[in-house]
């Protein structure tokens, strides 16, 4: 089965388990929310063998979400579907009745990543075990007015909020908004294309769901997902990993939806970067369906102190550093060409000799 990109809240139908935890959905109670169109669109990225006047009739019945489970075979028929499609629908809903979604916030624990990790190859819990890759830069000038405002931005929060506490995500989180913001507006202006910053982007997967803290989109396509956490980078690496597939996922459905003159054939490579950051620490990903990096091995340490109110070279340089990374790896991603052939050799040329 594949991913799911329709817009649809998980968390409004979720449950909890006996000790207050918020437990993941049932693919089942997500599709329930589906008006016609979503229905559709949900449907059509399935590997179901139905074509649009099939569709057609599920749009002149105004079959949602909810009537789809509720609709027997011989009820599919009797609107004018035959046989084959029919079977195929009623077939699908049972499936998707026992299909189950686990909580990206239910990876949190190193038994967890280990897990994670060992879908590919690696037997570890140590985020030093993943392959590294040098991420590609794109070079600021000190004096760029995005930049500088960033800088100002933090220096004055380190002023209001005082030194970050190790305790504190909310806090450690403002820093990290700050940064990620800027470099998107960079990377708007040095692209031209619309690149948009998303809060708690809700990813469908085949596997996994649930909210990341910060996903970055195009137009059609995730680009890069990041995630806060508080001073614990495995757990953050497991969340962040896990959301990575399932944006890979959704990204793909996507691609099998576009217009056959816009086919790409049966490849399905694809990529995307991911960040992982205290707001001190960052660590960023690269994320293949063929593999995973990273940069666990590099150090980008930002200092949050309020040393550096009274002096913050190191905090312009540091900063500079990571935004550098962050619009570099956006710059790459937005501007490489759609076709899986052509991702698959852009991340060959750039990261190949490296691995």
């Amino acid at each position: 089965m594949s991913a799911t990109s329709t817009p649809i809240s998980p968390t409004s139908s979720s449950s909890n388990n006996a000790s207050g935890e918020k437990q993941a959905p049932t693919l089942a109670e997500m599709v329930k929310q589906l008006n016609t169109e979503k229905l559709i669109e949900f449907l059509r990225g399935e590997d179901l063998q139905l074509t649009d006047p099939h569709f057609e009739i599920l749009r002149k019945e105004e079959i949602s979400g909810r009537t789809f489970f509720k609709t027997t075979k011989d009820e599919f028929r009797s609107l004018g579907l035959s046989f084959g499609p029919a079977t195929a629908l009623v077939e699908f809903a049972k499936e998707v009745k026992d299909k189950k979604l686990r909580a990206f916030s239910s990876y949190r624990t190193l038994k967890d990543f280990k897990e994670v990790l060992a879908k590919y190859g690696i037997d570890s819990n140590c985020i030093t075990s993943i392959p590294q890759f040098q991420p590609g830069l794109h070079a600021l000038d000190e004096k760029d007015e995005v930049l500088r405002h960033c800088i100002s931005d933090i220096l004055l929060k380190l002023e209001n909020m005082g030194t970050v506490a190790d305790s504190n995500e909310g806090m450690r989180r403002e820093y990290i908004s700050s940064i990620l913001h800027a470099s998107v507006r960079i990377a708007r202006k040095i692209t031209g294309k619309e690149i948009i910053i998303r809060l708690e982007q809700e990813i469908i997967g085949e596997q996994s769901s649930g909210r990341a803290d910060y996903g970055i989109t195009d137009t059609e396509d995730l680009l890069c997902v990041a995630e806060g956490k508080q001073n614990l980078p495995a757990i953050g690496f497991a969340q962040n990993l896990v959301q990575l597939e399932s944006s890979c996922q959704t990204n793909l459905k996507k691609q099998k939806k576009r217009k056959a003159s816009d086919a790409f054939g049966g490849d399905d490579y694809e990529y995307l970067y991911g960040i992982v950051s205290t707001g001190t620490d960052w660590y960023f990903i690269l994320y293949t369906t063929e593999g995973i990096y990273c940069t666990s091995e590099t150090e980008y340490h930002i200092s949050l102190t309020k040393s550096a109110l009274k002096d913050d070279a190191d905090l312009k340089r540091n900063v500079k550093k990571v935004m550098e990374i962050i619009v570099g790896l956006l710059k790459d991603r937005i501007t490489v060409e759609k076709a899986p052939d052509a991702k698959r050799r852009r991340v060959e040329e750039k990261y190949k000799s490296e691995h």
